[in-house]
């Protein structure tokens, strides 16, 4: 596979392999790898909450809107 970059990209690209001793082609696939990683578990994170958030709900361990608010608004001195 090819990848076209940037010029601005590629330079950024070759001062990371410089100031981390290796070569532009192992660093590309090194910091590729930590931000799909990365973004795999926001996803993950994301999805697992959003399901915690249902089943909190559905469970009925919820609080109406109107509470909810009034609550952050004192915690964060919030006017009304």
């Amino acid at each position: 596979m090819q990848i076209e970059l940037s010029p601005e990209r590629e330079a950024q690209l070759n001062d990371y392999a410089q100031r981390h001793g290796q070569d532009p082609v192992v660093a590309l696939d090194d910091v590729l790898a930590e931000a799909l990683e990365w973004e795999r578990q926001d996803y993950q994170e994301s999805v697992d909450g959003i399901r915690q958030g249902y089943d909190d709900f559905t469970a009925g361990r919820s609080q109406p809107f109107e509470e909810a608010l009034e609550e952050l608004r004192v915690k964060h001195g919030l006017p009304r």
